[in-house]
């Protein structure tokens, strides 16, 4: 398939949002602009039930490289993450189910649909790492271990972490990163995409593919969306924003960011030209009030991700109900078993548990009928008519 070389699409493909290209930049650039159709990956481990904005930094570079003609494949690591990735993590991860991965990822492709083309001349491709991991015999993995040194595991940051803090290093994490990297020879692709806390597992597909099939594999790290003390954002952070949050949930979840977000998440999370957003930064060194800038990343992160017109009406939502002080003219009705304000919480589903919802009224974040309620009354009289809030988002009325 003849692919689109032109220069300008390129170089933003080469720049926005990318942290590192290994081997080099003018490596991966000389492959672009030799017409050849190139064939890279990315894989997504399913250990939530839905993708993330985190996860849509890494679709929006696909879709770039997408409409340049070449070939994408989205991973399902359906084996891997049944074990879970190290990364970044102080103690091993819970195991999960062949059965729970699977339920996971059922909807990934739908989610992930938004932003990639799955029909068409060029269709997104997806693969299952179970199809080549979970045929694997003992003495495959053995042969596969032979390619790997422990020194070069224990490069891995969060290892050398946890042998200085005397903690356990399970033998099966070390199996982690072989495995990644044997998906690049079993699917023989030109390239992977990762986020940058995934440098250590996609360069050692690097290697394991230089070293089976003698072919040089490009590594492209993407920026991941972090707050200025570092905190990124993901489900390992407990601040994750799913593509499966309704539309005004996710506009105020990305309104409670951080000013400091505004700029990087524009470029990471939205399909805005690069020109505009040079333009907001500059207006923000100017003095230009942070909260209409993020009112705009709000919008494009739903538009993006769910959809424009979900866009408009979850931006009107949050204008009428939060900047006006509003109370949403539609909300969940409830009828309690007991008529109190932890009832309602807990049956309106606001609440997972009364122990939550007796949490919440601690912290002065309950009110009924736009008073608060005082610490400690978890007795609270409510009657039909009521409405009972949580926070600035979650309303219901007491039927």
């Amino acid at each position: 398939m003849k692919t689109n070389t032109d220069t300008k699409k390129i170089e933003e493909l080469l720049s926005r949002g990318v942290e590192n290209i290994y081997p080099n930049v003018d490596f991966l650039r000389e492959r672009l602009r030799s017409g050849k159709q190139l064939t890279l990956y990315t894989g997504y481990d399913p250990t939530a039930n839905t993708l993330h904005v985190g996860n849509g930094i890494t679709i929006l570079k696909l879709r770039q490289f997408q409409e340049l003609g070449h070939k994408i494949i989205l991973l399902i690591g359906d084996f891997t993450g049944m074990i879970g990735d190290p990364s970044d993590k102080m103690a091993a991860r819970k195991k999960l189910t062949r059965e729970q991965v699977l339920e996971n990822c059922k909807n990934y492709r739908e989610q992930a649909s938004i932003v990639l083309d799955f029909q068409g001349d060029n269709p997104v491709e997806i693969k299952y790492n179970s199809e080549w991991l979970g045929k694997m015999n003992f003495g495959d993995v053995l042969e596969l271990a032979s390619h790997f040194t422990v020194q070069r595991m224990m490069e891995r940051d969060m290892f050398q972490r946890r042998q200085e803090e005397d903690k356990p290093i399970y033998v099966h994490e070390f199996m982690y990163p072989m495995m990644q990297a044997y998906d690049s020879v079993a699917m023989d692709i030109d390239g992977e995409i990762g986020g940058n806390d995934q440098t250590f597992n996609m360069l050692a597909g690097r290697d394991l593919m230089k070293s089976l099939k003698n072919k040089e594999k490009f590594v492209l790290t993407m920026k991941l969306l972090a707050d200025v003390s570092g905190k990124k954002m993901g489900k390992s952070e407990g601040n994750m924003v799913a593509f499966s949050d309704a539309p005004e949930d996710m506009f105020g979840k990305v309104m409670s960011w951080t000013d400091d977000m505004i700029i990087s998440g524009l470029e990471l999370c939205t399909r805005m030209p690069m020109g505009e957003i040079a333009t907001m930064e500059n207006k923000m060194k100017k003095g230009a009030n942070p909260r209409d800038m993020k009112l705009l990343l709000a919008y494009e992160i739903v538009k993006t991700f769910i959809g424009e017109e979900q866009a408009k009406q979850a931006q009107e939502y949050f204008v009428h109900t939060f900047s006006k002080k509003e109370t949403p003219a539609e909300m969940p009705e409830v009828k309690p078993s007991v008529y109190d304000v932890v009832a309602v919480l807990v049956e309106a589903k606001i609440c997972k548990s009364k122990t939550e919802a007796r949490h919440n009224i601690d912290q002065g974040g309950v009110k009924i009928n736009e008073e608060k309620v005082s610490a400690e009354n978890y007795t609270a009289i409510v009657k039909p008519g009521d409405v009972v809030q949580k926070g600035s988002r979650f309303f219901a009325r007491v039927k």
